[in-house]
């Protein structure tokens, strides 16, 4: 792959409250996929010199130049993905949580014992989410050791920055799908973190995370030897529910009453809350559990929506809260758990949930702005996924992880008007484009979207 080198319109987020838009910059990618140099304010005629003086000797025709309603931003981040659910979106939307398991999920769960059978939904799924513009994704896998490493073979293959997880369960579901015992569960996990360290050993794409599906899955047992798995691999990151549903959060209750209903007491208990922790959901939060998750420094996967179609009643999680906490906050599409599977849906949904906090809250959390949904689905998703450091934005250092946007392109975005300025076509991108709008897709500089 050789150096690559953009000029027009770029847009990207270094806060929740700071969205830039440079619409005559220079971007510049090495052929690592790192972004080298990102220059503001270079006139079209200026291009040439501008590389020049920074002693890059690419030919001024390998420049790509943007057009009018054309941009790039960055790639967006999927806090919390269930990759099994795939082939089960849109089924048992308005179900309680536990019945929507029992009756959807867990069946469609189990097929994945079947390789050849993990290994075609997988793919569809993959190529799906890049379609879309996700080009990092958190996944759960389902509980079966082959399936995950296939999942996270594909990931590698495909060119999809990832975490990868093999799901921990072992009570309280059907007995055809939960782990054998504690040992066998454990025993997985440890296999499958060696297999995806051994196909990228770097970690240049692919991570392993645990991934203890919620605690009424996991008997004290397990949820201690995942601890200690974690407290050897500080670096691990671990992702599970908290906090979803009022029927889980009851359960969950029964079942740890030494905790006297935290679910935050219970996870830091065995170990499994910290920097590294995403939580997805964390719709219901007393005042000791949000001070809790901010004081461990966790992040929070906003799924708006499954929490408005799948669970039992509109679960507005309160995200206004999380960001004047400063506690990392992105999104998650939850696959199977609702309507649709785009980040661009989550961030009109999450904008929904918002207005709905502010009314419920007389006003003291306001809604979300479109600025700071989009922070949501790139620079904040990447904060709690810990890959801040590599993806989110354009800083220069970064890996070049991007979407071409084309708001020209044919569909049914709204269309654009002589006068739009380039933040009236941002944001009619934000609430009304799909994935036809999305033309190219990178990952670390390498063409994705098939």
């Amino acid at each position: 792959m050789g150096e690559q080198i953009f000029h027009g319109t770029m847009i990207h987020s270094r806060g929740p409250s700071d969205l830039i838009i440079l619409e005559r910059a220079l971007l510049v990618v090495d052929a690592e996929g790192a972004i080298s140099h990102l220059v503001d304010d270079v006139p079209r005629d200026d291009v040439p010199s501008t590389l020049s003086s920074a002693g890059i000797a690419s030919p001024a025709e390998s420049v790509r130049y943007l057009s009018r309603g054309e941009f790039l931003i960055p790639g967006f981040v999927d806090t919390h993905n269930h990759a099994p659910q795939w082939a089960q979106r849109g089924l048992g939307q308005s179900m309680h949580i536990l019945d929507w398991l029992e009756q959807v999920t867990f069946p469609n769960e189990a097929r994945f014992r079947d390789p050849v059978y993990a290994r075609r939904v997988y793919s569809s799924c993959v190529d799906g989410f890049l379609r879309q513009g996700i080009t990092t994704a958190s996944y759960y896998g389902s509980l079966h050791e082959e399936a995950t490493t296939i999942l996270a073979d594909l990931c590698l293959e495909k060119g999809q920055r990832a975490l990868v997880g093999k799901c921990n369960m072992n009570r309280n579901a059907p007995s055809y799908y939960r782990d054998d015992d504690v040992a066998t569960s454990l025993s997985a996990t440890r296999h499958c973190i060696t297999h995806i360290r051994a196909i990228d050993p770097a970690g240049t794409l692919v991570q392993p995370v645990l991934t203890p599906r919620f605690a009424i899955s996991c008997d004290p047992e397990l949820l201690q030897g995942l601890g200690q798995i974690a407290a050897a691999n500080p670096d691990l990151p671990i992702q599970t529910h908290f906090n979803e549903a009022e029927q889980e959060m009851s359960l969950t209750a029964r079942l740890f009453p030494q905790f006297g209903g935290s679910e935050a007491d219970l996870y830091a208990h065995y170990g499994l809350l910290g920097p590294r922790s995403i939580l997805a959901h964390c719709c219901h939060m007393s005042e000791h559990e949000l001070q809790r998750v901010q004081d461990l420094g966790c992040g929070i996967a906003h799924c708006p929506v499954s929490n408005m179609t799948v669970g039992g009643g509109f679960m507005a999680a309160p995200v206004r809260e999380f960001l004047r906490r400063g506690i990392n906050v992105g999104l998650g599409t939850d696959s199977g758990g609702g309507f649709s599977s785009s980040i661009l849906d989550a961030m009109r949904q999450a904008l929904v949930a918002s207005n709905a906090r502010e009314v419920a809250s007389q006003g003291s959390d306001k809604g979300l702005d479109i600025g700071e949904l989009f922070y949501l689905a790139t620079l904040g998703g990447a904060r709690v996924c810990g890959l801040e450091g590599k993806v989110g934005n354009f800083q220069a250092g970064k890996e070049f992880d991007a979407l071409l946007v084309d708001a020209n392109a044919a569909g049914v975005m709204t269309m654009l008007e002589d006068e739009d300025s380039t933040r009236t076509m941002f944001d009619k991108f934000i609430m009304t484009a799909d994935d036809r709008n999305i033309k190219e897709v990178y990952v670390r500089g390498r063409s994705v979207k098939s």
